[in-house]
């Protein structure tokens, strides 16, 4: 909405030296982010303690409605405290503040009121102040719980950038789904189960033909001596069906291609898959310092959900 659009963009006024001193807070802090809220408030601070952990800042939510019945046993000396409100005059907000402050525990206020009790009582008030909500009614938080997580956000992204925090890092936290996949699994990682369709030199078509079918790979490596020295597809097999009327006398060196694409196993699985699309194959040989591990389909690479 063109209402929410404006009160993120406005955001950008509020990016001052309190952001910058409690960025720099927790990117220094030896403890961990705990971040707390009461109703909608508290829903953006869960998704902000998503966000913290999946990027490198260790984050833990406390819901300030619990936190006074047992649950504000998980904050330690040396963990940082963000509290999200949007009046910062909350009765819970005024219940729990006091107690972290007497704790010794920083404090960090994402508020839309700088002149409310949370703002006060905070070391650092980062402002989310929209001017309206986008509710017809001007009640229902829109605007301005829009503000408080786009403000989390922008944190978490600073301190990435403070600790240089690389796609290799990401991977470390998302193991799973295709975005885990996609950084961390190697090529290797498909071949554990698969066949390795292989023929001899001068092994005849009729049994290269066998090997091509019976391994379902469509396509089969020509070694010799242990080595990779060709490879031949089921398109190779329709090319020379073409061009001969009779196969007797040929055999897996007359028709194999000599220079195949071929990649080690601990390539990553997502540089294979550029491979086949920049050449419009459908398989690579794997083969490690010439010794052949098996053949690698872009099928395989597609059930894994990588694209």
């Amino acid at each position: 909405m063109l209402s929410q659009s404006a009160s993120i963009a406005k955001l950008i006024d509020y990016i001052d030296l309190q952001f910058v001193e409690a960025t720099q807070l927790l990117y220094h802090s030896k403890g961990r982010l705990i971040v707390t809220g009461i109703g909608k408030s508290a829903i953006i601070a869960q998704k902000l303690v998503a966000t913290f952990n999946s990027t490198g800042t260790p984050a833990l939510f406390l819901h300030a409605a619990e936190a006074i019945h047992g649950d504000l046993g998980m904050v330690q000396t040396d963990d940082v405290v963000l509290c999200i409100s949007k009046s910062g005059n909350s009765p819970e907000i005024k219940i729990v503040v006091p107690l972290i402050k007497r704790f010794g525990n920083k404090l960090i206020a994402i508020t839309g009121n700088t002149t409310s009790f949370l703002a006060k009582e905070s070391d650092y008030v980062l402002d989310t102040t929209v001017e309206a909500e986008s509710c017809p009614l001007n009640l229902a938080p829109t605007n301005s719980t829009t503000a408080q997580l786009v403000m989390g956000d922008a944190m978490a992204i600073c301190l990435m950038n403070m600790r240089n925090f690389t796609r290799e890092d990401f991977a470390k936290y998302h193991p799973g789904g295709a975005l885990g996949k996609k950084l961390l699994l190697q090529v290797k990682d498909l071949l554990e189960n698969s066949l390795k369709p292989t023929v001899s030199p001068d092994t005849s078509i009729k049994k290269v033909i066998f090997e091509i079918s019976e391994k379902r790979l469509g396509a089969t490596a020509v070694v010799e001596n242990e080595k990779v020295i060709g490879v031949i597809t089921d398109g190779d097999i329709r090319r020379m069906l073409n061009e001969n009327d009779t196969f007797a006398h040929l055999t897996a060196k007359d028709i194999m291609t000599k220079t195949p694409k071929m990649i080690q196993s601990t390539t990553m699985v997502v540089e294979a898959l550029n491979i086949l699309e920049d050449f419009s194959i459908t398989q690579l040989i794997v083969s490690d310092n010439g010794a052949y591990q098996g053949i690698v389909h872009l099928h395989d690479i597609l059930k894994e959900g990588i694209v």
